[in-house]
């Protein structure tokens, strides 16, 4: 008999595991080999468990920020918050819950940048976004469904890379940061008419990237 297995389960130790490593090998074979290791997953079972390799284990990764994130968001007053508050603490909950690995995303986003990947950097932008609209309570159809969508990817990537680089005790600098882009983007109505002049400013590929969001964003 061929013993049962749950391959999320392993998809999820894997991921841990290979976090440690990602630092050092990349997001790669290498990684997952060691990861496999340090869980006692045979092999195989473990090339099983991502078979698109090195991106659909970054891709796993985000997913798995962007549920966390939303669990963790359940836990929060945000009845009591404004708008604004509520998507900077959304941000916040993510980006603390990842702290230990800045290295690690760092790397995603090294290989996210490549003009290859343009596709899936959007799609996984867009999920992280929408997962963040829809959480605060955001319930919109019409042409804003889209700008704010956008527009909170603007914030949200422009923050993950200062957040990246930032040395302040307790990343302070991000949180002052983040508090001043979504102010902005929240008090400056007309900004909503201008979604391709802000994601055209995003630190990413641009026409690429931009074709692919618009993709995304189409798909939803």
């Amino acid at each position: 008999m061929t013993e049962a297995y749950d391959r999320d389960d392993d998809r999820a130790r894997l991921l841990e595991a290979a976090l440690d490593h990602v630092a050092f090998d990349g997001w790669s074979e290498t990684a997952l080999r060691a990861a496999a290791e340090d869980t006692g997953i045979p092999l195989e079972r473990a090339l099983n468990a991502f078979p698109g390799g090195a991106t659909e284990l970054i891709a796993f990764h985000s997913e798995t920020a962007d549920r966390r994130m939303l669990e963790a968001l359940e836990l929060e007053p945000l009845a009591d918050m404004k708008v604004r508050e509520k998507a900077a603490k959304a941000i916040r909950l993510r980006l603390e819950a990842n702290f230990r690995h800045r290295e690690a995303i760092r790397t995603a986003l090294t290989a996210l940048m490549m003009p290859q990947n343009a596709a899936l950097s959007a799609r996984l932008l867009y999920k992280t976004v929408d997962a963040i609209w829809y959480a605060i309570g955001d319930r919109s159809t019409d042409f804003n469904f889209y700008t704010k969508r956008g527009l909170l990817a603007g914030v949200y990537t422009a923050t993950l890379f200062f957040w990246l680089n930032d040395k302040s005790e307790g990343a302070a600098a991000t949180w002052n940061f983040l508090d001043r882009r979504i102010a902005e983007v929240m008090k400056v109505p007309q900004m909503l008419g201008k979604l391709g002049q802000f994601t055209g400013r995003l630190p990413l590929p641009r026409s690429p990237f931009r074709r692919a969001f618009r993709t995304a964003a189409r798909g939803h």
